[in-house]
């Protein structure tokens, strides 16, 4: 399968190529490093140096940098929206915003399965996040009638999320913030006897827990996806895996979880999430691949 994010008034890839994309968040453009982006771009010199927020140095998905404001000095945070939900977007060290935009195909499946589910639950529905981030999925999951465990690593992370909560304005609704390393996490709400409805996972290449804890995502994936399928409620409608590790393929993710959910009543999905490039950028509308995904669907999640 190929999910796709077109552009919106929130967000629009405007072009891509010699290994960079320029992108469009909200009012602000933002030029930074795109290794998927082999081609040549298609907009002239200037309209890439005319972004807002450029990102230079390292230009390794984790290496460190800076951002140059070639038309002034910016705020470290800025506001956006996805379908009308409130949210901060952030200029890191890392080349990151807070936001991965060509997810907004899972979130919209994410948020359509709670709403049909909760018609026939007689509690809500219980997701968990892990390696959560900046709580965008957890925000678009409690909007719609969930409750959510959100898991990450990073108590900055963990903060930012929490900070998103409240600009969406959703400081009221059931969401456990929790810093920890994922996998511990899995292994104890096992022994604890928890289970949920709809998993995400979104796990780095490579990732330290809060106490030194060593995540590969080649050795311990395997093992994670093991505890994922001890989690799996008597109802379970979804799990979602994300992977943006480029050494892997979609085909990768496939077998794996075929395994892992093997015997479970539903469908398996794998495929990639691609940004459809704004038409006025480019003629054919240009698609961007930014990461691989596998998910199980329940037959009785409505997509």
């Amino acid at each position: 399968m190929v999910l796709e994010s077109l552009p919106s008034r929130d967000y629009a890839l405007l072009d891509s190529g010699n290994g960079e994309k320029l992108e469009r968040y909200g009012a602000l453009t933002v030029r930074r490093p795109e290794a998927q982006a082999l081609w040549l771009p298609s907009l002239p010199t200037s309209a890439w140096d005319n972004a807002d927020a450029i990102f230079t140095g390292d230009t390794d998905e984790e290496g460190q940098g800076r951002w140059r404001m070639p038309k002034g000095p910016l705020e470290e945070t800025w506001p956006l929206m996805f379908d009308d939900l409130a949210y901060l977007g952030r200029f890191t060290s890392f080349r990151h915003t807070g936001v991965f935009p060509e997810q907004a195909a899972h979130w919209y499946a994410l948020q359509n399965v709670i709403r049909a589910a909760s018609r026939s639950f007689d509690r809500p529905v219980r997701v968990l996040n892990l390696f959560g981030y900046t709580g965008l999925a957890s925000l678009v999951a409690v909007r719609a009638g969930a409750e959510v465990t959100h898991v990450d690593a990073s108590k900055k992370a963990i903060g930012w999320a929490r900070e998103n909560q409240r600009v969406a304005g959703l400081e009221d609704k059931p969401v456990r913030w929790i810093c920890d390393d994922a996998v511990k996490f899995c292994a104890r709400e096992e022994r604890r006897g928890q289970t949920y409805d709809i998993i995400l996972l979104d796990p780095p290449a490579y990732g330290r827990g809060p106490k030194g804890e060593v995540w590969q995502l080649f050795d311990h994936l395997a093992h994670m996806l093991d505890l994922v399928r001890s989690l799996q409620s008597d109802r379970p409608l979804m799990t979602v895996l994300t992977s943006y590790a480029i050494r892997a393929s979609h085909f990768t993710l496939h077998e794996l979880m075929q395994e892992v959910f093997a015997g479970m009543n539903g469908r398996l999905e794998s495929g990639e999430l691609i940004l459809r490039q704004e038409a006025e950028a480019h003629g054919t509308g240009r698609a961007l691949s930014t990461s691989m995904f596998s998910r199980f669907v329940s037959m009785e999640a409505e997509l």
